[in-house]
């Protein structure tokens, strides 16, 4: 609880949505106490993706949305970056939860060997799209080693220079959990660029690359370079 009060206090204006990633939440002794935190906030709290997955291999997607409801929670997130799902599952799922919740889609696998082309990713994220996800999440895992990144944590620059030539920008998360990427981004799209996977420890000095208060973007940013 500390940690929460401790992120709320000193940048709780810059976050936009929490997630308590993969299936933490299930093992979360304060849970509740958290979620209310966040809440008087005004902040979304979304569990991982993990654990939809896992709710959906088990056959029990009616027990989470439950759980969800029982919490108070609003958003959802569903991906497919550890299990296989055949496509026609998500984008049915997509559908049937927009109703009632905030969806966000992920698109990517954890797997670091397991690599897509381009034109698959943006197949994918226009699906989740027109099922009615709110944002799609592109996958980097929380090391950011996976998905939009190579195994080193270097940037895959042609493959999203390709999937937002193809999609807005503006409809898409970018997964960013090392500072390297968080600034290659923010250059490449702009401050207002969505990052995701970023630890709370790091959200106040996103803010400063975001308002060119750090080397990293100060030329662009601060100095009148950029957008």
């Amino acid at each position: 609880m500390a940690e929460v009060d401790g992120l709320l206090e000193v940048i709780g204006d810059s976050v936009d949505v929490v997630k308590l990633g993969w299936g933490t939440a299930v093992v979360t002794g304060n849970l509740r106490a958290k979620l209310a935190r966040y809440a008087a906030a005004e902040i979304p709290v979304v569990l991982g993706g993990t654990l939809t997955e896992v709710a959906i291999r088990q056959g029990r997607v009616d027990g989470l949305i439950a759980w969800l409801r029982e919490l108070g929670l609003r958003h959802v997130e569903i991906s497919d970056g550890t299990i296989t799902l055949e496509p026609q599952v998500k984008h049915e799922l997509i559908k049937r939860l927009v109703g009632e919740f905030v969806v966000f889609a992920e698109v990517g696998s954890k797997d670091a060997e397991h690599i897509m082309a381009p034109y698959i990713w943006v197949e994918q994220i226009e699906r989740d799209l027109e099922a009615g996800a709110w944002k799609v999440i592109a996958e980097a895992r929380e090391s950011g080693t996976a998905g939009i990144y190579r195994a080193n944590g270097e940037v895959r620059t042609g493959l999203i220079d390709e999937i937002v030539h193809a999609i807005d920008p503006t409809r898409l998360i970018f997964d960013a959990p090392l500072q390297q990427q968080q600034v290659w981004l923010l250059k490449r799209l702009g401050t207002e660029c969505n990052l995701g996977n970023i630890a709370p420890a790091d959200v106040l000095s996103l803010e400063t690359l975001r308002l060119g208060l750090r080397s990293d973007t100060v030329e662009r940013f601060a100095l009148g370079g950029g957008d």
